[in-house]
């Protein structure tokens, strides 16, 4: 892990931003307010999907800062990430899923993944995401599609 003495100021600005972030989600999830929480996110605008290096960089940020909570579990870091890049204008979406097949016996719990288009953001390797069922999408559309 990179010190953080060594980042740009740029970088140090989205682990902050992203400390904040995963700070609030996890209060609201903690305390059963997942409605208000979809309500914070959904208030952004998003207008296009982001450019790879945003994706990326976001992405660095949520799991650097997850390294360090042991609650941000796939879903507060999908939340995290979708609010921070819906902060900047970017549609995502967040899709739930469950393992098929041999592993579905050993950990059928639910997953949680942050899309962008067909990009995955965060939650995991394509091969992973290839070995789930999907079940449910919470999109942040575009502002110029239907909601």
């Amino acid at each position: 892990m990179r010190r953080i003495t060594s980042l740009s100021w740029r970088h140090v600005g989205l682990f902050a931003q992203a400390l904040v972030a995963l700070l609030l989600v996890r209060w609201h999830l903690d305390r059963r307010r997942g409605h208000r929480l979809r309500q914070l996110v959904e208030c952004n605008r998003a207008r296009d999907r982001a450019p790879d290096h945003v994706l990326s960089e976001t992405a660095w940020a949520v799991a650097a800062i997850s390294r360090h909570f042991p609650k941000a579990t796939c879903l507060t870091q999908a939340t995290v990430g979708q609010w921070l890049l819906a902060r900047q204008g970017y549609a995502t979406t967040i899709r739930i899923s469950v393992p098929r097949g041999p592993s579905a016996a050993a950990d059928p719990r639910p997953h949680a993944w942050l899309m962008s288009g067909d990009t995955i953001v965060l939650g995991g390797t394509p091969a992973q995401y290839h070995s789930h069922v999907m079940l449910h999408d919470y999109p942040l559309p575009a502002s110029g599609s239907a909601r």
